[in-house]
């Protein structure tokens, strides 16, 4: 019988959850940004490995706030985490325990979970030994440490092998064939996004969404039309950028990822509107995709 379960991948906001399930899946496929919370949804992202297959959930990080955009950020999370077969807690290594600690009071259901420490790149393996050792007063809640370094060669078998132990034996939940359960729109959206994060500085690009108006797949091209979603005019005339530099930048890195993923080339036409107050309303986040329920 196979192994076949749902694990979700938590941490506070930039802890490299999403770097980390890219690397995993082999393929760019969740959103990345150096900034922390840009990832708002929960997303499903398969990885078979053996005769096994691993449903993994990126989540937004764990933080609070009044905004009711990150509210739902935090129930998402949350949901994840009461929801699945097994947890992978994300801690930097050069992070307190705190964040740990915080999680360990929010996993109320006592989730089994496995500790992997990231960015071990940036210090010396001393340092690493160090911080397994602080967290071996919580040894009694974790299944496993694992420290994860991916330039210098954690392989993806030293993570995999130990979730499948903890996973349960089922059948496929999914076709073996496919990466995620995204919708491909679901997918060029976070593109853009993440496209936004980068090109774009300071607070705009976390009152900004995006749209997808329409995804027509001809013979040689695919043709997207997006709408770039912002709350004030001034946001709007920086995400335009003079002589409209800015939204070319935007609309050109977030082609060429979405012509990676898809191996066709791609036409993609941005526009920009302003929607008031969207992060904070929930009619609002519902119109953008965001099922607020609280």
């Amino acid at each position: 019988m196979t192994k076949c379960g749902y694990v979700s991948v938590v941490g506070r906001p930039n802890a490299g959850k999403s770097s980390l399930l890219n690397w995993l899946v082999g393929e760019k496929i969740a959103m990345v940004s150096h900034k922390a919370n840009a990832t708002r949804k929960r997303s499903n992202i398969i990885v078979m490995h053996e005769d096994d297959q691993i449903v993994f959930v990126d989540t937004p990080g764990i933080h609070e706030t009044e905004k009711l955009i990150n509210k739902f950020m935090l129930d998402e999370a949350l949901k994840a985490m009461g929801d699945c077969d097994l947890i992978l807690f994300l801690a930097p290594v050069t992070d307190k325990l705190t964040h740990y600690e915080d999680f360990l009071v929010k996993n109320k259901k006592n989730v089994k979970h496995i500790l992997l420490l990231t960015k071990v790149d940036n210090v010396t393996n001393e340092e690493v030994l160090e911080k397994m050792k602080e967290y071996q007063v919580h040894s009694d809640k974790y299944e496993s440490i694992i420290p994860v370094s991916i330039k210098k060669g954690t392989t993806h078998g030293n993570i995999l092998d130990d979730v499948v132990k903890h996973l349960p034996e089922h059948p496929y939940l999914f076709d073996p064939e496919i990466m995620t359960t995204e919708h491909m729109r679901d997918i060029f959206k976070e593109f853009i996004r993440e496209s936004i994060f980068e090109n774009i500085s300071d607070e705009i690009p976390y009152e900004t969404d995006v749209l997808i108006n329409k995804v027509e797949e001809k013979p040689k091209i695919d043709v997207i039309k997006a709408t770039i979603i912002v709350q004030k005019g001034t946001q709007k005339g920086m995400i335009i950028g003079k002589n409209a530099e800015a939204i070319k930048r935007i609309g050109k890195d977030a082609r060429l990822k979405i012509e990676k993923l898809t191996g066709r080339k791609c036409f993609l036409e941005l526009f920009v509107s302003i929607k008031k107050g969207w992060t904070k309303d929930k009619q609002g986040l519902r119109e953008l995709g965001y099922d607020v329920t609280f």
